[in-house]
């Protein structure tokens, strides 16, 4: 059987038959929860992804007689590589089917494409930078996905390891009981914080009114928050516009939690949603003709699971108790809205300040993923 990798152009058709692949694999999976086609096709065309600005990334395909079989992504990150100093390669958006043929041919086009582009190491998977998916699963393979997160079958990490990678970094993910109220304890923390600090929980009602005032300050302050996190690429200018158009339109703005100081300046966002795993599952990626009634229905009704975005303090303020402000304000939101369990998503496995706010929490950590590392030379 003849089998052979080739680049993907920039071409929707290519793209989108690129993405549909690493869809199509899962049919069946009761657990895999697919990304928005048109989402991943924009992600990975360098007329609409400004990461393209400082990005370098070629999309191969593996064919076995004219059947897809295998995909992966190879990028450079030139930003990142300069404020690391290493030449560093990463691949993402990677899926093959159980055939040690095709991973070894799939990753060997990807390393030599980082080689001859003077790269030295590649890890992975990653994307482009924070905002898209990263971490192989290694643990809770029989876990409902997230829409923030990958989901792989259990042969894909063995495959890479025999290809020589080596774990790199580990995230860890908990599930976590929403209590009927806020702990005696966090509530107490909170409220004085807000006292000790002239802090101030802000709510808003209007996405419109959200993204004039704190709407590039949201993406500023990620960049201060994150900007010492493993692999953290900082947002530029025109990325983070770019997400005000994307995503901050879509968010259900209860689940949004800002916290400002006297001089209402930003030290603090939580973002939540109600968890879109069934409808996106329901919608098999596509918005049309259903995908958007079932999105739409499970983030304006009563949903039992809410997904935990992201938090993010000034340096100027962690480890002072900030984080509970979050929960002090959103614990009671989400039981309004039926919500009865937490997806806390990705949290690196050394970052113990993050992981001590779930002690006031029942929880089981269901999911592990891995970055891998591998030397070029």
């Amino acid at each position: 059987m003849s089998l052979k990798v080739i680049p993907i152009n920039h071409s929707k058709k290519e793209l989108t038959e690129y993405v549909k692949f690493g869809i199509d694999l899962y049919k069946g999976n009761d657990y895999f929860v697919p990304p928005l086609i048109f989402d991943d096709v924009a992600t990975l065309d360098p007329s609409k992804n400004p990461a393209f600005e400082f990005c370098e990334a070629q999309a191969f395909m593996a064919y076995r007689d004219g059947k897809p079989v295998g995909r992966i992504t190879a990028i450079i990150n030139r930003l990142l590589n300069e404020k690391t100093g290493r030449k560093e390669a990463r691949f993402g958006f990677v899926d093959y089917i159980d055939d040690s043929r095709v991973t070894d041919l799939l990753f060997a086009t990807a390393e030599q494409w980082a080689r001859d582009k003077g790269m030295t190491e590649i890890i992975g998977p990653m994307g482009f930078s924070d905002m898209d998916h990263e971490g192989m699963l290694i643990e809770g393979f029989e876990e409902m996905g997230t829409m923030a997160t990958i989901y792989n079958y259990p042969y894909y990490p063995e495959h890479i390891e025999r290809l020589g990678y080596v774990k790199d970094t580990d995230w860890v993910e908990y599930r976590v009981n929403v209590p009927e109220k806020v702990p005696e304890k966090m509530a107490r923390i909170a409220e004085i914080v807000l006292k000790k600090y002239n802090l101030r929980i802000v709510k808003y009602t209007s996405g419109k009114k959200i993204k004039a005032d704190y709407g590039e300050a949201l993406f500023e302050l990620i960049n201060v928050a994150y900007a010492d996190l493993y692999g953290y690429s900082a947002l530029t200018k025109k990325q983070i516009e770019y997400y005000i158009d994307i995503y901050l339109g879509l968010l259900r703005l209860d689940y949004v939690s800002l916290v400002v100081d006297a001089d209402d300046k930003l030290v603090g966002v939580g973002i939540a949603i109600p968890s879109m795993s069934e409808a996106l599952r329901k919608s098999g990626g596509k918005l049309f003709p259903f995908g958007w009634f079932h999105l739409l229905k499970a983030l304006k009704r009563p949903n039992p699971v809410v997904d935990l975005m992201l938090i993010a303090v000034h340096p100027d303020y962690q480890s002072k108790g900030v984080n509970s402000l979050f929960f002090y304000d959103l614990i009671g939101v989400f039981n309004r809205n039926g919500a009865h369990v937490a997806e806390t998503n990705l949290e690196l496995e050394g970052n113990h300040s993050v992981q001590s706010q779930w002690e006031y929490f029942e929880r089981r950590l269901h999911r592990r993923r891995r970055a891998f590392r591998k030397k070029l030379y």
